[in-house]
């Protein structure tokens, strides 16, 4: 169970520990169904051996499932998949097909828009290009059980060297517009790049005309403006801005106390 996505290259980014790198693998496997609820996970040698690290770093990935609530130990038996997965918000650099999915709900996007364009001065000063440079700019329509619940604009580098990051792009889009998820979505399921230092601004304004008839809301309703940047091997490689409408409800943001 689950052979095939755990023997995907584990890439890392400089100063990624490794025990994050194999919590992030398998919280993602846990969150899209890979391992599906309730189910045992592998042993932690063969954990070990699928994704090519120690023991050590297994246990201590496991070891942070379990606190987030996960995964559970049963002594004597083994580690299973929690029965229900907490739903995680903007705490943690995820795409956002899973930061706008809900418990027993699932997210489809519908593909509206794929172009390649020089760099603005909104692109370029979060994923630092030079003014000449060119991105490739993809819109969906996120809808949650069929409602329209937020545009989803996504900018991505041309020709990405790093990590195989151009190539994994370039793999992604040919189709891009049968797909119901998004570019990050794909590009991670493929290849397990590690997207690291996520930051999510979040803002307020209300829908307009364009956005309102994408979304089925009125021009003055008010919305949430998402902007998500994600780095690469020390350097900005993804940034997406989403329109979220107010159906949507809350997205949680989980604290803790710095001692």
């Amino acid at each position: 169970m689950g052979t095939s996505y755990l023997e995907q290259p584990l890439l890392t980014s400089p100063g990624q520990p490794l025990r994050v790198a194999v919590y992030s693998r398998i919280a993602h496997g846990i969150r899209t169904g890979v391992f599906p609820l309730g189910t045992a996970l592998p042993r932690e040698t063969e954990l070990g051996t699928s994704l090519g690290v120690s023991r050590t770093v297994v246990r201590e990935a496991l070891m942070l499932l379990e606190e987030d609530g996960l995964i559970s130990t049963r002594r004597g038996v083994g580690r299973f998949v929690a029965d229900a997965v907490p739903h995680a918000g903007l705490e943690e650099f995820r795409p956002l097909d899973l930061v706008l999915a809900e418990p027993g709900a699932t997210v489809e996007l519908r593909h509206v828009e794929l172009t390649q364009q020089t760099a603005t001065d909104f692109v370029s000063t979060y994923l630092q290009l030079a003014d000449d440079a060119r991105f490739w700019f993809r819109e969906s329509i996120a809808s949650r059980d069929g409602e329209p619940i937020a545009v989803v604009q996504e900018y991505l580098p041309v020709g990405d060297d790093r990590a195989g990051f151009g190539a994994a792009v370039e793999a992604a889009l040919p189709d891009i517009d049968e797909a119901h998820s998004t570019v990050l979505m794909r590009i991670i399921d493929r290849t397990g790049l590690a997207f690291v230092t996520g930051v999510c601004r979040i803002g307020v304004s209300v829908a307009g005309a364009t956005r309102a008839k994408q979304l089925e809301l009125k021009a003055a309703d008010p919305v949430m403006l998402l902007t998500q940047t994600a780095d690469l091997d020390g350097r900005p490689a993804y940034l997406a801005k989403v329109i979220v409408a107010p159906s949507v409800g809350h997205l949680a943001v989980r604290q803790s106390s710095g001692g």
